[in-house]
């Protein structure tokens, strides 16, 4: 509940700005603030204020399992590892940390995968093409194949195992040196805001040009492209846009909506989970 929770609230705060940023990285348009800025306005005018969290229900419908379940396996992984590390109990030492978060992104992602593909979808089209969810599973199957709803898997996962790693690595890590430097147990609502918010720059950053490829291969049938590989996709966008204008295109943009959502995610898990605990504790006690 808590990581279902923290997901729908991070994403809800930051559409806006995946959206636009998605639809940058599907196209050869060159990225900057201003066009960012135009890309938003022109929506905006186009399609009024609303258009703006177009494929929104979509990216809940991925994003509330997926959270749910990379938080929940976040916590199973972590005792897990604890025990064969013999840290029960106790902190991990950082690489059990990163390899907690990295096979906990890999298991939300592979089991919520066709619903990002969904969402992407819905992010870069108009609305008269697609008209729900079900509608874009229906005409990817009809018309490009059921194999269409896991193009881009491979890079998704190779970006997963860095970014989750990265994420929940430098969390419990700036979790873990408050609680020794501070000597208090918990950080405060700031705080964490602070730590997930380096958590998700970090993390965003060492992936971010398999998130540009993924979302290459997740488009091309609307885009008019075919992207056969991982390596051809990058060549073809580097090769067209350049290196840091191809690949890396958005990321400023990624800089400040990576770290809101992510600071978010983590601060919202975190606080439900103590506001769930002591519920339970006081259901307890009343028995």
């Amino acid at each position: 509940m808590s990581g279902a929770l923290a997901g729908a609230v991070a994403k809800t705060a930051v559409a806006p700005l995946d959206r636009t940023k998605i639809m940058f990285q599907v196209s050869s348009k060159r990225f900057s603030a201003k066009e960012a800025y135009r890309l938003i306005y022109r929506t905006y005018l186009n399609e009024g204020f609303w258009s703006l969290w177009r494929g929104n229900s979509a990216t809940m419908v991925r994003v509330i399992p997926y959270a749910a379940i990379q938080f929940c396996a976040h916590e199973e992984y972590k005792q897990l590892l604890g025990s064969y590390y013999g840290f029960q109990g106790k902190a991990l030492t950082p690489f059990p940390r990163f390899i907690a978060g990295s096979l906990a992104g890999t298991t939300a992602a592979m089991l919520t995968y066709p619903l990002d593909m969904v969402r992407a979808r819905m992010a870069v089209t108009p609305k008269e093409m697609y008209s729900n969810i079900v509608h874009v599973f229906i005409r990817i199957s009809r018309e490009e194949g059921l194999k269409t709803l896991y193009r881009g898997f491979t890079p998704t996962i190779l970006g997963v195992i860095p970014y989750a790693g990265l994420s929940f690595f430098t969390y419990e890590t700036l979790k873990k040196l408050h609680a020794d430097h501070s000597g208090k147990l918990q950080p405060s609502p700031p705080e964490r805001l602070l730590f997930g918010a380096c958590a998700g720059l970090i993390g965003q950053s060492a992936s971010y040009p398999l998130d540009v490829v993924r979302r290459r291969m997740q488009t091309a049938g609307v885009m008019g492209h075919t992207y056969s590989s991982i390596l051809l996709t990058m060549q073809e966008i580097i090769r067209e846009e350049g290196l840091i204008r191809g690949l890396y295109k958005g990321l400023s943009m990624n800089w400040v909506k990576g770290p809101i959502a992510v600071g978010i995610s983590f601060t919202t898990f975190d606080l439900t989970q103590i506001l769930l605990r002591k519920l339970q504790h006081s259901t307890n006690v009343e028995r």
